[in-house]
């Protein structure tokens, strides 16, 4: 059973998406929805991309999440600041974007002292890459 799509259609990424982790951040900074949606708007800027719409949510007693709706996808923000852990997703397709610049600039905004980034790619790829990402991912779930 393949888990890649079958048929003419060029073997190419539309994307790439980014897992970002970090940890170890100021709570202050975690739980300040005004700097949380600043960063996310620098953050669009940095990965050239083009933002269409922002939300945020400021739960009680504490944590922040923050959306930004992107012509070439999205990025989500998400904060524990009891924890001084941060998750961010960030999704974006075309060849001019750079999302890990976005990251870069998030770790150290958000003065994190360890992060993790996972980034993958998304859109049609060929079996063998394909196959290499899934053996990836399962060995690093699989380790848990």
């Amino acid at each position: 059973m393949q888990s890649y799509p079958v048929g003419d259609t060029p073997l190419v990424p539309v994307g790439s998406h980014c897992i970002l982790e970090l940890y170890d951040c100021p709570t202050n900074l975690l739980n300040n929805p005004e700097f949380i949606e600043q960063a996310l708007v620098e953050a669009a800027y940095r990965a050239k991309s083009t933002l269409l719409k922002e939300i945020s949510h400021h739960f009680e007693p504490f944590g922040v999440t923050a959306l930004a709706l992107l012509a070439e996808s999205h990025i989500s923000i998400h904060t524990w600041p009891e924890y001084g852990y941060i998750a961010v997703d960030i999704f974006t397709c075309g060849q001019h974007t750079e999302p890990q610049k976005a990251c870069k600039y998030l770790v150290q905004t958000f003065q994190a002292s360890k992060h993790v980034l996972l980034t993958l790619p998304r859109g049609k790829l060929s079996p063998q890459v394909q196959k290499k990402l899934e053996e990836s991912l399962f060995l690093a779930t699989s380790e848990r």
